[in-house]
Parts: structure tokens; sequence; C-alpha cells
């Protein structure tokens, strides 16, 4: 056993402790009272990577909730790797549903359930423990090491395009590996190839200037209910295709090989199904739905709203109507040219009597796509063969992290996606929980990459 493997092992209890601690900052990004909360989530981050063996820590202003970075720089002619994650979490809501409060974390059947659990403090944590491993053991590593932790990941990270842009020296690096990021099963990894980006809007109608009663006036001018719903009927077609003018005119077309690479992916429709708790699937036509939600764009409806929702009825015709609406992305759309899209569709659609806004929801991320064949691609591969004698399966994220987009644009340098959630942790949804067998095995399989990639002279 190596020195490092001795030093995880001996210390097992006391990384759970941490994280433990960690769980009970309710550091939610999105809610303004918990501000001070992600600020105190940052503190730690900053002195967790202190004790590690880090040097030059900082706690660093965005104009927003703020990023932690550290550093370990000793490693000549070595590749310097950039290692991400977040500290901020989702709310909580509905509390109703969770079996213990989501930041008084509990342990059972070897799985620890707390908000952020598996999204992303226990991921953030497994890396920070391997660089503490081998600084404590070896006082060295086989690679130059920046961290870089984000308090608002979960807001969509709308100041870190432009602190990453600020801050490029500080930041340079080789390779990105983001411990915001999944496996396939317990037994089998997966090597993620790709994300779709994401851009959003609201459109509000508006009709009369106050709600009307639906005796006296209903039937005389169109309901900006019945307006609404027609606009969104309009924007796909019964073919499950996208109608607004343009939407695929950027889409890069997969090549045959890459989607018989993506049928090789084990499926299963109606395990899906049951999972989904859906009687059918539905979605684009001449697609799998793999090829879905990985590798195709998409426009949803995340929320609509207008008129009476109490109790009871309240026989009104409302004044106005409103939507949300988010789009998926993949290579070669961009943020700003599909929300124009969609919102001149929106505009365009004539409904008499009604007057149409939309508002634009200003954060957005680009898609990213990482070659299969990228020498970080390779060095994974290796060491989750060595971890679960098995080759990762190479798969797509339906999701969005936009700092992979970021760093590219602003670095040049590809992000690989070495994270050990897994689809079933509950992540944004009540009872959330990371298995503390990922806990340990990333650790390990974290020190293992850094070793493959020192291996390599740049």
């Amino acid at each position: 056993m190596a020195d490092w493997e001795a030093y995880l092992d001996q210390n097992q209890s006391r990384f759970l402790d941490e994280l433990i601690d960690f769980l009970r900052i309710p550091s939610i990004s999105s809610l303004s009272e918990h501000s001070g909360d992600v600020d105190e989530a940052a503190r730690w981050s900053a002195q967790r990577l202190t004790a590690a063996g880090l040097k030059d820590v900082q706690v660093l202003p965005t104009g927003g909730h703020p990023v932690v970075y550290g550093h370990w720089l000793h490693a000549p002619g070595k590749p310097t790797v950039l290692i991400y994650g977040h500290f901020d979490v989702q709310p909580v809501d509905p509390l109703d549903l969770w079996t213990d409060p989501p930041f008084e974390p509990a342990v059972r059947d070897n799985r620890l359930y707390a908000r952020g659990a598996s999204d992303d403090k226990g991921n953030l944590l497994v890396p920070i423990l391997a660089v503490e491993a081998l600084l404590k053991t070896s006082g060295t590593l086989p690679v130059n090491v920046k961290f870089l932790l984000e308090g608002q990941e979960e807001i969509g990270s709308p100041q870190l395009p432009d602190f990453v842009k600020n801050n490029k020296k500080l930041l340079a690096c080789d390779l990105v590996l983001s411990a915001d990021g999944s496996q396939w099963t317990e037994e089998q990894p997966t090597l993620i190839m790709g994300l779709r980006g994401l851009c959003a809007l609201q459109v509000d109608v508006r009709g009369p200037s106050v709600d009307l009663h639906s005796g006296t006036y209903g039937g005389s001018f169109l309901n900006p209910i019945q307006g609404l719903v027609r606009l969104l009927e309009s924007l796909h077609g019964p073919d499950g295709r996208v109608r607004v003018a343009g939407f695929y005119d950027q889409v890069q077309e997969r090549s045959a090989a890459e989607r018989e690479e993506i049928a090789r992916v084990p499926f299963e429709s109606g395990a899906y199904q049951v999972k989904l708790g859906v009687d059918a699937l539905y979605g684009e036509s001449g697609f799998t739905t793999h090829e879905r939600v990985w590798i195709r764009p998409t426009l949803e409806i995340n929320g609509i709203w207008g008129g009476f929702q109490g109790e009871g009825i309240k026989t009104v015709i409302p004044s106005t109507a409103h939507a949300k609406i988010s789009c998926r992305l993949v290579p070669d759309q961009t943020p700003q040219e599909i929300r124009e899209k969609v919102r001149r569709h929106l505009l365009d659609y004539e409904l008499p009597g009604l007057a149409t806004d939309v508002r634009i929801v200003p954060s957005g991320a680009d898609p990213y796509l990482v070659p299969a064949e990228h020498y970080g691609n390779r060095a994974a591969a290796r060491v989750f063969r060595r971890i679960y004698d098995r080759d990762p399966l190479p798969t797509y994220m339906g999701g969005t992290i936009p700092v992979c987009g970021i760093l590219k644009t602003a670095l040049g340098a590809y992000t690989i996606n070495f994270g050990f959630a897994l689809d079933d942790e509950n992540v944004h949804s009540p009872n959330e929980f990371f298995r503390l067998d990922s806990f340990v095995r990333g650790q390990r399989a974290y020190v293992m990459l850094l070793e493959e990639l020192g291996a390599r002279d740049m």
C-alpha cells in the first residue's frame, strides 16, 4: 500500500466529520437571505485548502458570490491542472418531503443525506483530500495544481465569465478537472464528452388593464391565458421539433460513428419510464431518447401562471399571463443567437387585442464538447479501468455546467468531468445524498489521475 493510500484510510473518519460540517452551511446562492452563508462556505473552502497544503489561498470577489483560489506550483516541466468545484447549493423546498432537515446531515445505509451532499460539496472535497494525502505523505505533487471553487454555479455563474477573463494569468492551465460531475452507475464509469448550453426567457401577455368579470365580459376579447397557450403551442410541431425560425441553423450534426457510440450505451425504455413516472416517451422524431437529451437542442416551458390561483373558484378573466422558457443548446448554437430567435418568434406571433413582452434572462451558457482522444480523457480512462476494472462509457450530459465553456473560451483549456455523483442521488430534490463508497473511491481516483497526468511532460 502506498503512503497516500494509508493516509486516506487512516483519516476517513475525520474526512467525513469535515464534510458534515461543510454541509451544515446553508449556502443557497439563489436566495439573498443566504448570501452570508455562501460567504461562510467560501471561507470554509479556503481554510480547507490551506489545511491541505495549498498556497496563496484567497477568497476573491466577483461582484456577486465569491470564488476561492489556491495553488501548488512546484512541479517544473509538468502540466498545470486547474481543479474546479462549487460550494453553493440549491434551495430546499418542499421541506415537508425531507426525511431529515436538509442542513442537518444524516448518515444512513452508508449514505450521507443533506442538501449539497452530492452536488457539489461532497465531490468538491474529494480532490482536496487527494491533494492533501499526497502533500502530507510525500511533500510534493506530480503536477502543478490550482483550485477554482465558486459560489454561484447554481444560478448560472453570472459573474464568472468576467472574473475568469480578468484573471487569465492567475488561472492559466493546461487542463481543467471538474469535480462537478457523475458516473454512470456504482460499477460503471463514464467519460462525459459534452454538455448542452442554456439560455432562458420570460414571456408576458397583457390584455385589459385589470382583471374582469368573466360573465360580464367573457367572449368579448381574447383571454390572455388563452392567448399565451396559443403562443406556447406555436413553439413546437407535432413531430417534437421546435418551430422557431432558424432554431436548428447552427446545430452541429453528429456523425454516424458518433451516433453508433451513443447507441451502444445501455438504455431500457421501460425502466426509464418507471424512473420518470410517465406512461410514454416523446420527443423530436428521428432521434433516440439518449440523443434527444444529450446531443439535440430543446425548448422547454418551465412555468406558466396567470389569474386566480387560490382555493375554490373566482370567475375572472386575468389581465396578464406569464411563462418561463428555457432552451438547452448544442454545438454550435449560442445563447445570444437562440434567445433572439425565440424572442422574435414570440413577438411576431399575432394575438388580437393583446400585447406581448419578452424579458431576456441575462445569464446563459455555451454548449461544450471535448475531443474523445484528448489526453485528459485517455488519462481518466486509464484510471477508471484501474478503479472499476472496466472501460468507461463515452456519454454526454443533457444539463449544463457553465464553467466548461467559460474556461475553454478564456483559457483555451478543455475540462474533463471527473466527479462521482450518481443520477439517483436526488440532486436538486428532497433527500439528496452522496454514497460514502463514492466519496472514498473518488479520493483514490484523483490521486491516480494526478499521477497519470504527471507522467506527461509539457
